[in-house]
């Protein structure tokens, strides 16, 4: 007699579809066009990104969608309590204010706190990649005239046969100080205060620059670049400025 559709067979056969599937939702699936890491991205965008054909989110895209209530009164009394977009972020009627409602304008989507989020991991890993001398890891952060200089710095320090050891002790501030939007390019520069452990030795270990025991407070002004009717969500460093 057959045994396929024996009942327990069955059972066997439900569990192990059941199994399938729950490994599939945990772990997905690989079709080789995963984007590299952006670290102006929201936590969320990866995995909604997935669903949508492989658009790329820009930073801030994957926002809740909210249900309009049936009654317009309510309608109402939600607009009247939303926040302004720059609440938090600069004062009311500043420069600062304003450039956001004008990039908010041309791009719904950007949100000046992931942006702010984004920015602090880009500050520490171009400085970390820097004091490592990992030019690979610098290169998709900068933009091309500001990779240049780094790389010749890291050359120079190579030739000269020195070191530069450097501890990222943490961000104490990153404000946003100035946005600028020419044609469909957006310029934002972060105003930065850190605290940063550093000094450069040579070949001897001689410390001949900074101090490796002591904490120094850096403040530095960056500005970061993207051209907001383009679909790579990247933002790369155009410029760099002591404060």
């Amino acid at each position: 007699m057959n045994q396929v559709f024996d009942p327990f067979n069955i059972i066997i056969l439900a569990v192990a579809v059941i199994i399938f599937f729950r490994l599939r939702s945990v772990l997905g699936t690989r079709t080789g066009n995963e984007k590299p890491f952006d670290p102006f991205a929201g936590e969320t965008d990866d995995a909604e990104a997935s669903s949508q054909d492989n658009v790329v989110p820009l930073p801030g895209r994957n926002k809740p969608v909210t249900i309009n209530p049936p009654d317009a009164d309510e309608d109402e009394d939600d607009d009247e309590e939303r926040k302004p977009v720059w609440q938090g972020f600069a004062r009311k009627g500043s420069a600062v204010a304003k450039g956001i409602e004008q990039l908010v304008e041309i791009d719904n989507d950007f949100s000046p706190g992931e942006f702010l989020g984004g920015a602090r991991m880009a500050y520490e890993m171009i400085v970390n990649a820097f004091a490592e001398g990992d030019k690979q890891a610098l290169k998709p952060l900068l933009s091309r005239e500001v990779y240049d200089g780094f790389a010749a710095a890291i050359d120079e320090r190579k030739k000269l046969k020195q070191t530069l050891e450097s501890k990222f002790v943490g961000i104490n501030k990153a404000d946003i100080s100035k946005i600028n939007i020419s044609g469909s390019d957006a310029q934002v520069s972060i105003k930065f205060v850190s605290d940063l452990i550093t000094a450069t030795l040579d070949d001897e270990g001689r410390v001949i620059d900074g101090d490796p025991s002591e904490i120094q407070e850096i403040t530095d002004v960056w500005t970061f670049e993207r051209p907001v009717n383009s679909r790579d969500p990247n933002w790369r460093l155009i410029a760099t400025e002591a404060d």
